[in-house]
């Protein structure tokens, strides 16, 4: 019979309904149970894209005889990280100060209040290789819980006590200056791979928010290197296994320091941050590789992510048919089917394909035959050892790709997790909108403002409060703060695009109940509301991970509002947050690069863009094409239209009251370092005031 995971919307949840194991959901009711039957608590927390997850249910989840030790020692409970991150915040903590390491899937053994005395990522049915197993660990568990009870209390004491500490750690306020960005700049030099790009060795993250604060570091700094850094990585993830040559898109993170060998799962957040980190890239550069990946990416997005209602899906899975990455992988034989003798000769030489596979699988260390497809140089390097024009070899990977994308199709398709999760669409609806600027593509426009209309009309209490997660028709769970920040970028991000006054209110709403809800007068915004269900330590989110943290996010948002409304209040906001983060960012900038790109905003010279006039006016559009084809990363945009629109900008941003056409023609006001240029009717003139602003704040 399914167990209670049955009634559960999450699609990770819902693949445990039928374990042996008596699952229940998180809630007050099953701590409760534990109570009553005097029994500890078994947490799982992992996701739906998770291998090791899969690999930890089939081996032990599912299995009769781990079931009934299970069900007869604990009150088991699953969760879906990305449902309550708050709570896989708060024993991933635990994880890493009792192991030194934290993944998922997540286990932790706890009292029935809650209390953690036992953690650890993946546990395999038996022991092996020195790694205990869940045949062995849950009878001395069960043995200790019976014979050493004041122990494990005491224990469990002393873990939450420890917790509570972590939590609550407030270091020394410093000064922190621009000169500190140069040092997170030399920090971060010190990690980089100068062969294949990306920060440290195996295994290696996307961190595309690295690379964004790389970007605006050059710019400051006129650093090369910086810049070099950036290209290369980007550079060398497009070419590697991480990226799907066929269908587009990133895997999470590739195993090997070459980007060749991912782990498979697909992420919406990952699709987000790394268009980003390439359109700025193509910015930057104007190179086509860099803008190609980017609309690539969104490709795949609009694509295999994008729910009937306008929204995104969260994530794909790394599995299919019960094997990692069985989709994404060819034989040789595979690719001779599949394509013409010529092209098939070329597609095994150009993607690296050997006939006894390219890559060792994980669990055996043995080769298999398959191949991960993935090119050892740029298609431009790569024509000109052949003495081919790019074009032509562009047309023949094309043509490959095509048919092998034709031939894939046939195949089983990864499981798809269509939970739609606010915070995750914030970012894509941010990407979306920033794309759009710098391509000219009102698709993605078009696809921004639906995701961004769904999730305001229907993720939003009537009290204008967020909703975290929707899933067939139902939205739930409370939104905590990368909910809030992140949309409210997102929603930024898309007034800059469309100029719907709308957007920036909302933006300035969610703000407002941010910071009513979250906020912390030390300086820092907790994860969950403070009308939300207690845990054992109010969680807050510091570190970025492989997103930046909610409180990054939240101060870049506090910045932009500041200066595109006027209000001194979110200013005060974002000085208390820098003087909170000040110690941290200090002793590990390298872990605080979110908050590097919010500083960076803060500190400045940000730059004040008023455009006036009719947005359908031919000259106003050449204006808003010249700032888009710039690299402005500390720019704020708005435009003051004409009638009610404009007077509904004055409501929210007073002091452009004064900013109108000139003698009824298109104008644009550039402001800086509280003061601005004279106004120009003049696309040209408008470059050139662009091409000639500060950089740096003076001394």
């Amino acid at each position: 019979m399914p167990n209670r995971l049955q009634f559960e919307k999450s699609p990770y949840l819902q693949q445990h309904r039928d374990d042996p194991v008596d699952w229940w959901p998180w809630c007050e009711e099953a701590f409760e149970k534990a109570k009553a039957e005097d029994k500890p608590v078994f947490l799982s927390i992992g996701y739906a894209a998770c291998h090791w997850c899969h690999v930890m249910a089939h081996e032990s989840f599912q299995d009769e005889e781990v079931a009934r030790l299970m069900n007869e020692t604990f009150i088991n409970i699953k969760v879906d990280r990305e449902e309550r991150p708050d709570i896989d915040q708060l024993y991933m903590t635990v994880c890493q100060m009792v192991t030194g390491h934290g993944g998922w899937p997540l286990t932790i053994i706890m009292t029935p209040d809650k209390k953690p005395f036992f953690a650890a990522t993946y546990i395999p049915k038996r022991s092996r290789y020195g790694r205990p197993g869940l045949l062995e660990i849950i009878p001395r568990i069960k043995e200790a819980w019976r014979r050493h009870r004041n122990e494990i209390i005491a224990s469990a004491d002393k873990l939450t006590s420890t917790l509570q500490k972590v939590m609550s750690f407030e270091a020394p306020s410093q000064i922190i200056d621009a000169e500190w960005l140069e040092i997170a700049y030399r920090r971060l030099d010190d990690l980089f791979d100068p062969k294949y790009g990306g920060f440290g060795h195996a295994p290696k993250f996307p961190t595309p928010h690295t690379l964004l604060f790389l970007l605006r570091y050059w710019q400051r700094s006129g650093e090369a290197h910086a810049l070099q850094m950036v290209e290369h990585t980007l550079t060398q993830m497009r070419l590697g296994g991480i990226y799907d040559q066929i269908g587009f898109g990133f895997h999470r993170y590739a195993t090997d320091e070459a980007w060749r060998v991912p782990h498979f799962e697909k992420m919406l957040y990952d699709q987000a941050l790394l268009t980003m980190a390439y359109t700025e890239a193509y910015q930057v550069t104007g190179k086509p590789f860099y803008g190609e990946t980017a609309r690539e990416i969104l490709t795949y997005v609009l694509r295999d992510l994008r729910a009937p209602e306008g929204a995104f899906y969260s994530s794909e899975d790394a599995d299919s048919e019960g094997e990692e990455g069985r989709f994404y992988v060819w034989t040789v034989a595979e690719l001779r089917e599949a394509l013409d003798p010529e092209l098939a000769s070329l597609a095994i030489e150009l993607f690296q394909v050997q006939p006894e596979g390219n890559y060792e699988e994980e669990a055996t260390g043995e080769r298999t035959g398959r191949n991960i497809l993935y090119l050892s140089k740029p298609p431009e390097a790569l024509a000109r050892e052949r003495g081919w024009r790019p074009e032509e070899l562009a047309t023949k990977l094309e043509a490959i790709r095509q048919r092998l994308f034709a031939y894939r199709a046939r195949r089983v398709r990864p499981g798809r997790d269509e939970k739609i999760l606010t915070d995750w669409n914030g970012l894509m609806i941010a990407a979306l909108a920033r794309a759009a600027q710098v391509f000219d593509e009102p698709a993605y426009t078009e696809a921004a403002q639906t995701a961004a209309d769904f999730l305001l009309c229907t993720m939003r209490t009537p009290e204008g409060r967020l909703w975290h997660r929707y899933r067939e028709g139902e939205a739930g769970i409370p939104g905590l703060l990368d909910d809030y920040a992140f949309l409210s970028w997102g929603l930024l991000d898309l007034y800059e695009m469309t100029f719907e006054e709308a957007y920036l209110e909302t933006a300035l709403a969610l703000t407002e109940e941010m910071l009513q809800h979250f906020w912390d007068p030390r300086g820092v915004f907790y994860m969950t509301p403070d009308d939300g269900e207690p845990l054992i330590v109010r969680p807050r989110e510091t570190l970025d991970s492989a997103l930046p943290s909610g409180n990054a996010v939240a101060l870049m948002n506090l910045v932009r509002l500041g200066h595109m409304t006027g209000r001194t209040a979110y200013e005060e906001h974002a000085e208390a947050m820098i003087r909170f983060f000040s110690g941290p960012v200090k002793q590990q900038p390298p872990s605080f690069t979110g908050m590097l790109i919010s500083i960076d905003l803060a500190f400045g010279p940000i730059y004040e863009l008023v455009l006036a006039g009719d947005p359908t006016d031919s000259t106003l559009k050449a204006m808003l094409r010249t700032i888009h084809q710039r690299y402005l990363p500390r720019k704020v945009l708005m435009l003051r239209r004409l009638g009610d629109a404009g007077n509904r900008l004055v409501k929210l941003a007073p002091f452009v009251a004064a900013q109108v056409p000139i003698d009824g023609q298109a104008t644009a006001y550039v402001c800086h370092n509280y003061r601005c240029e004279q106004p120009v009717t003049d696309p040209e003139a408008l470059a050139q005031q662009l091409d000639t602003l500060p950089i740096s704040q003076p001394a």
